[in-house]
């Protein structure tokens, strides 16, 4: 009868075979060559877990340093402040500009988008198409431009663009304020919305 030896044998005693000295076959390994191989097969074994271990171990070394590496710090965006005037005009900078500054009595070159204050477009010294540009010469002086926009404008570099929302009261008072298209269609539509407020996107090209 046969009994079943326990794991902490089986463990100790890695050479042992189920073939006794009267029962082994004749071409059967003798137990001392059997213990040897087995041996050395266990040894084989555990080289390869070892090298697997330090294998394993070296990758998680190699990765740890990037999982572990800092996060590049977040630079908050950049936010345009709206400026509000004492009579009303809001304005913000769009791009500061590096040339001149324009100063009140100046003459200056500018481009122009002018829509209503609920986007619609209304006149602009650049074609929406080609993209060609009619830029308009406009002194800073608040009996011939819009008040508004006049005070937009002192304070600007050459170069630099501002959008500006402007009431009626300080804007198209009267029909001869500039800027104002010399085409009867575009001045008719400009002059058309001058009891509401009106957006100007303006850019300063020259100080004259």
């Amino acid at each position: 009868m046969m009994y079943a030896l326990p794991f902490q044998t089986l463990l100790h005693f890695p050479c042992a075979s189920k073939f006794t000295s009267s029962t082994r076959p004749k071409d059967a390994m003798p137990m001392d060559l059997h213990c040897k191989f087995s041996s050395l097969e266990i040894k084989r074994l555990s080289r390869r877990m070892v090298l697997k271990f330090c294998g394993f171990n070296t990758l998680l070394l190699s990765i740890n340093p990037v999982l572990a590496a800092p996060m590049p710090e977040m630079k908050e965006p950049e936010v345009i402040r709206t400026l509000k005037l004492a009579n009303g005009v809001r304005f913000q900078e769009i791009i500061e500009g590096e040339g001149p500054e324009a100063q009140e009595g100046d003459t200056v070159e500018v481009n122009y988008v002018c829509r209503r204050s609920n986007g619609y477009f209304v006149h602009s010294t650049v074609d929406q198409f080609s993209g060609e540009s009619s830029p308009v010469i406009l002194p800073l002086d608040e009996n011939q431009i819009i008040k508004g926009l006049k005070e937009v404008l002192i304070g600007m570099k050459v170069g630099g663009k501002r959008r500006a929302l402007i009431p009626p009261s300080v804007g198209y008072v009267n029909e001869n304020l500039k800027p104002v298209p010399d085409e009867f269609g575009p001045r008719r539509s400009l002059l058309s919305h001058a009891n509401e407020p009106l957006i100007f996107e303006v850019q300063l090209l020259k100080v004259l």
